[in-house]
């Protein structure tokens, strides 16, 4: 199969999944084999899309053989291909947890189906080379994200839920006047040719008032500074599972159409906005951090952190040099699977202590020393210790500062970084450490090996990236050097059109 092909797979095996799995709505068992299926399918196609990518170079599915910018394309660069490989990796980690976690009741009524539709958003939102079907794949994540957010139909749940959808929908809102004026503007949606038609108006006011609602509705999405509100209000809510598929994929979508706009529509090195984004980074970095050391309740710690590690990919972006770059993606790689790891472990520790306050926790360490053991891998990685992912992915990023000479965003890094590092020993010590308060049964059955597999298997890759970071670094590498030359993927969509 060509890669020109193979990259509709990603879009086609969720939405498959989920049609069969709407189908299947009686028998949870069949729901079950076909989540699992397809997620492994998408895994496979994920890792052949980045290889097929990487030795044959952008690939381009023009549906309907319309041709750009008239129809509707989707494109696969290595930036694209890797966001879909990350989200099959979380994917395949949800799915074989949420078989050994949820209760009957959230698979009787349509766990499966809504994760497989939001994955399909997620992956659509990564291939699409159109703004408006970028619109679009928002909109299917949020319908999707929303539902899993109520199952169950608790109060924190739905009190989280509002949160979440009003704030979304005003990013929605934003989005899409952005869309409405850019299409004004330019005549066109499809990213390539917008790309060659606004280099054209560099000198109009309104391509910079564009830009600008670009900037914080994606923002919104990505969970930046101050636009961050919804986040730690929503993602403790539901169950853990959905938590975890939540902190690895839904605002690094957000993220990931930050990088794209602003590297390919509205180069950075001629936005005038561009102050303005690296203090976003650092206070996106500072104000996540201190609100994690403020909390004392696990998932709520971790939906904190999001914030705060949002901060350096956005630095990263803000900074636009290639060894900036760079880090970024190899910042985001590492977080992804760290912190869909850390939301799992979170789960993990309820089950064997009944709960996620760290003051009603304690012991661990003797109950269960495996689980302080994955526990401190992806902890000891989202503070940037060697020789793990994270310290790769800060180590690249804080030079790259040192080289801008941008001192102040630097010195954020470096102080949030030591930050982090309290507030995972913060959790240890009370969680693991400390005796337990009381010997009483958690009153929930303890993790199985469906649970402990997707944790194992992610603390595996983190150490894996962590040894093996020049394979990786060089991904990342050929990965920057497409997004500051944007040429490629403008002629691998419009070929020889003018």
């Amino acid at each position: 199969m060509s890669t020109n092909t193979l990259i509709v797979l990603p879009l086609l095996i969720p939405l498959l999944a989920a049609a069969l799995c709407l189908a299947s709505w009686r028998s949870v068992l069949a729901q079950r084999l076909i989540s699992l299926v397809a997620v492994l399918g998408l895994l496979a196609a994920a890792v052949a899309l980045v290889h097929g990518i990487w030795q044959d170079g952008i690939a381009v599915l023009h549906l309907g053989n319309w041709k750009a910018p008239y129809g509707i394309v989707v494109v696969a660069d290595l930036l694209g291909a890797i966001m879909v490989l990350l989200a099959a990796i979380t994917a395949t980690a949800i799915a074989l947890y949420s078989l050994g976690s949820l209760e009957r009741a959230p698979e009787q009524f349509g766990y499966y189906p809504l994760m497989h539709l939001l994955i399909a958003g997620v992956c659509g939102a990564f291939l699409t080379g159109d703004i408006f079907n970028l619109y679009v794949w928002f909109e299917v994540m949020l319908v999707a994200s929303f539902a899993l957010l109520i199952l169950g139909g608790e109060r924190a749940q739905m009190e989280g839920a509002i949160k979440y959808v009003t704030l979304n929908l005003v990013s929605s809102a934003l989005f899409l006047a952005a869309i409405g004026l850019l299409y004004g503007l330019t005549g066109t949606l499809n990213m390539a040719d917008l790309a060659v038609k606004l280099a054209d108006h560099q000198d109009n006011p309104m391509v910079e008032v564009v830009a600008g609602l670009f900037l914080v509705a994606f923002g919104i999405k990505a969970g930046v500074f101050p636009l961050f509100f919804w986040l730690p209000a929503s993602y403790h809510t539901p169950r853990i599972a959905v938590s975890s598929l939540f902190a690895g994929l839904l605002t690094k979508v957000g993220v990931y159409a930050l990088f794209r706009t602003f590297s390919l529509m509205f180069p950075l090195d001629e936005f005038v906005l561009r102050p303005v984004l690296l203090a976003m980074a650092g206070a996106t970095m500072l104000v996540g951090v201190l609100g994690a050391a403020a909390q004392f309740e696990f998932r709520r710690i971790l939906s904190f952190h999001i914030i705060s590690q949002i901060g350096y990919m956005v630095m990263a972006l803000a900074l636009f040099t290639p060894l900036a770059l760079i880090g970024g993606i190899f910042y985001i790689i590492h977080h992804i699977i760290v912190k869909s790891n850390l939301f799992l472990v979170a789960g993990l520790t309820y089950r064997l202590g009944g709960s996620y306050e760290l003051k009603a926790l304690g012991g661990l360490y003797k109950r269960a020393p495996w689980l302080a053991v994955v526990f401190l891998i992806p902890a000891f990685s989202l503070a940037g210790l060697p020789p793990l992912s994270g310290f790769f992915g800060k180590f690249i990023l804080i030079r790259a500062g040192v080289d801008a000479g941008s001192w102040a965003l630097v010195t954020v890094a470096l102080i949030v970084g030591l930050l982090t590092l309290y507030s995972m020993t913060k959790i240890w010590a009370e969680v693991f450490w400390k005796p337990a308060p009381s010997e009483a049964d958690p009153g929930v059955p303890p993790p199985g090996s469906l649970m402990i597999l997707p944790v194992a298997m992610l603390c595996v890759l983190t150490v894996a990236i962590g040894i093996g970071a020049e394979p990786v670094y060089r991904l990342s590498e050929r990965t920057a050097a497409q997004l500051l030359d944007p040429s490629g993927y403008i002629n691998a969509v419009l070929g020889d059109q003018p």
